[in-house]
């Protein structure tokens, strides 16, 4: 059984660093290779380059991490109850 707790934070600290790496990437790559638009279409309110911005994709991503967790983990724990052997 997975504990939704541990899982949720994984995945909320997991987008927050993915999220800091996309910003990273973006500031030391060439213009032609930014994914801004992309985090400005998946991330509600997100403006590249303003510290406004950063902290609100910062949040969200982290926000979406944990509730992707609180929703997988329910899922797994009771199909893992349902079908698993014992």
């Amino acid at each position: 059984m997975l504990n939704i707790k541990l899982v949720s934070w994984a995945l909320g600290l997991w987008g927050a660093v993915t999220f800091v790496v996309c910003v990273i990437y973006g500031l030391v790559t060439p213009q032609s290779l930014h994914m801004h638009e992309f985090l400005e279409q998946i991330l509600p309110a997100f403006e590249w380059l303003t510290w406004w911005g950063f902290l609100l994709g910062l949040a969200e991503r982290f926000l979406y991490g944990v509730y992707a967790g609180m929703v997988y983990v329910p899922i797994y724990n009771t199909l893992k109850r349902r079908w698993a052997e014992g």
